[in-house]
């Protein structure tokens, strides 16, 4: 009996040990990170000269891996560079304008530019990671020491932030993508936009490598800080042919705004909307319509499940308007096919189908009208996904809304399908949750040789706001693919309408 208490005593002894030992473990590998944050954070910044841009750069932890170059107050672009939790932040704190324009505009500099450029952030960088790692150290010595005042509780501190930064450098170094710097994510003001981030075909056509982009993001801050009473007009490529997508404004007359906003901003060739212009097709909503003939730019409307045949004539008289509706025309360049959708759901008195195989199936006829009827087209304009993915192998490009949430699709056939957001944040029902829905839409950027897309920037305005935006940029891998038509029985286009529940 003595003997089983003994050993009882003993496992108790031997469980509040391993208790101890693993709590204190734990403590200690909290402190160490506060206190290699800490280092990091009060230390480790540090000042680098490249080119005439005089830098400020930090290493901080971060949920997100990361790096954020900040232009205040212009705005700031992040970029999706590594997986390791440390965020690389790049303020711009300083530029010589002058010195800019000269290296910029010296036929000797061409091609040395790039490598000078790429060479001053590289010692920079590692200036900022030996800073770090010396400071990070320090700060789980010392703070071990403060919190556990002893010497060997110090010194086990020290080890876990050798650990933990150790583990974190090889990660990033592991997981480091240069060709992040073409996707660009932009926070800012709207007008700073095309300037500071760039445009998409001369970063894919001319700037594909690390080093190039250096020099155009150099370029463009160099401009925007040297305007002193406005910002500097957009360079347009001319390469490029530049659509603005737009979908479900729903009678938000914000939604104007930020169309003209962004045609004048990113030179907009053509504006495609994809319906929903209105909420219930009726005649005093025809006024809304009235601000497409002062846009100055053709604007391509197909009509969606809230806009009545009556909608789609007060849209076909502004000028500068293109009512697309089973029918092609050739818009700046591009030869786009519209297909009207086939309900008109605030009618009550007619029965709306839901059935989304009779959707796919509309589609799929009209794709086979499409390609018997009419030459090659460059780009579909329909309101419903369900409708849109029906025309998967007519295309190379399919836009279409009706959901009020963005996405995009690459089919099996090698057809990009890409579902607008709401611009008008959904009219009144941005104001039925507790967040207001964001308002969106994307300038795509297509070859004006070949018409196919390069790029596009997506654009979100948080709630019913309008001055900053956030921007992200994605570049089309593989823009020459080959489009090969899925092979259907589809039924004829005519007949009764079919449709699907309105969101």
């Amino acid at each position: 009996m003595d003997l089983t208490r003994w050993a009882q005593g003993i496992r108790r002894a031997a469980t509040g040990r391993t208790v101890r030992l693993i709590s204190r473990a734990v403590a200690g590998s909290v402190v160490a990170v506060v206190g290699v944050w800490l280092g990091m954070a009060l230390g480790g910044p540090v000042l680098a000269t490249v080119g005439p841009v005089d830098v400020g750069m930090s290493a901080e932890l971060s949920l997100r891996g990361e790096t954020v170059v900040d232009a205040h107050p212009l705005g700031s672009l992040l970029f999706d560079t590594h997986d390791a939790p440390v965020r690389l932040r790049v303020t711009l704190e300083n530029i010589d304008s002058n010195q800019a324009r000269a290296m910029l505009e010296d036929p000797r500099l061409s091609d040395r530019l790039p490598a000078l450029l790429e060479k001053e952030l590289r010692e920079g960088v590692s200036a900022l990671a030996l800073r770090s790692i010396a400071c990070g150290l320090a700060g789980a010595l010392i703070f071990s020491l403060i919190v556990f005042r002893g010497l060997r509780a110090a010194l086990a501190g020290l080890l876990a932030g050798v650990v933990m930064i150790a583990g974190i450098g090889t990660t990033a170094l592991l997981t480091f993508r240069p060709g992040s710097v073409v996707e660009p994510e932009y926070t800012g003001l709207l007008a700073g936009a095309p300037s500071l981030v760039g445009d998409a075909e001369s970063i894919v056509t001319r700037f594909e490598s690390y080093r190039g982009q250096l020099v155009k993001l150099v370029d463009n801050v160099s401009q925007l800080y040297d305007a002193v009473s406005s910002l500097p007009v957009y360079d347009a490529d001319p390469t490029s042919i530049r659509i603005l997508h737009v979908s479900d404004i729903h009678l938000n007359p914000i939604a104007w705004n930020l169309v003209r906003s962004v045609t004048a901003q990113f030179k907009i060739d053509a504006v495609v909307d994809t319906g929903d212009l209105t909420d219930h097709g009726s005649g005093p909503e025809d006024n809304f319509v009235k601000e497409i003939g002062r846009l100055g730019v053709p604007y391509v409307f197909v009509r969606g499940n809230h806009d009545s045949k009556a909608t789609q004539r007060a849209v076909a008289k502004q000028k500068g308007a293109i009512v697309l509706d089973d029918s092609v025309k050739e818009v700046a360049g591009l030869r786009i096919y519209g297909l009207g959708d086939p309900r008109f759901t605030p009618d009550k008195s007619v029965p709306v189908d839901s059935d989304l195989e009779s959707l796919a199936a509309l589609g799929r006829a009209h794709a086979v009208r499409l390609g018997q009827a009419f030459e090659p087209v460059d780009l579909v304009a329909v309101h419903d996904p369900t409708i849109a993915k029906g025309f998967s192998g007519s295309a190379p490009m399919v836009l279409t809304g009706h959901s009020h949430a963005r996405s995009t699709e690459l089919l099996p056939s090698g057809t990009r399908v890409l579902v607008q957001g709401s611009t008008g944040g959904a009219g009144l029902r941005a104001l039925e949750h507790d967040e207001p829905t964001p308002v969106m839409a994307s300038v795509l950027y297509f070859d004006r040789e070949t018409h196919r897309l390069r790029a596009w920037d997506d654009i979100t305005l948080g709630g019913l706001g309008e001055q900053s935006v956030q921007i992200q940029r994605h570049v089309e891998n593989d823009p020459g693919r080959t489009i090969s038509p899925e092979p259907t029985i589809a039924p004829s286009p005519t007949g009764s309408t079919v449709g699907t529940a309105t969101p």
